[in-house]
């Protein structure tokens, strides 16, 4: 990533006050991996603000939110899986020697 560019979420998907924000990062040996963050939103004056805590009420929001940004990132992957696989595929064929007639 260039030098001073913020970094921003890949996905985000939000429920009334409940926000969840999909992050995509790489480890040491460039491997990639997502991790989740989810936001309460609030207004304080006339700023809005977040906070991780959640009140009885915001609880069915966040298991929602949760599980849309689970499901976005399996989805994600099946589909680098499939076309990893379909490259695989057609690699191995041009390979093959054709049958004898």
């Amino acid at each position: 990533m260039p030098k001073g560019k913020k970094n921003e979420p890949v996905h985000e998907y939000r429920l009334g006050r409940i926000l969840g924000l999909v992050w995509l990062n790489e480890n040491g040996e460039g491997r990639s991996f997502h991790n989740v963050q989810v936001f309460r939103l609030y207004k304080d004056g006339d700023k809005w603000e977040r906070t991780t805590t959640y009140g009885r009420d915001d609880l069915p929001l966040v298991c929602k939110v949760v599980d849309h940004c689970h499901t976005w990132i399996h989805e994600l992957w099946q589909d680098k899986d499939e076309a990893a696989s379909a490259e695989s595929d057609d690699d191995s064929a041009a390979c093959k020697k054709p049958a004898a007639a």
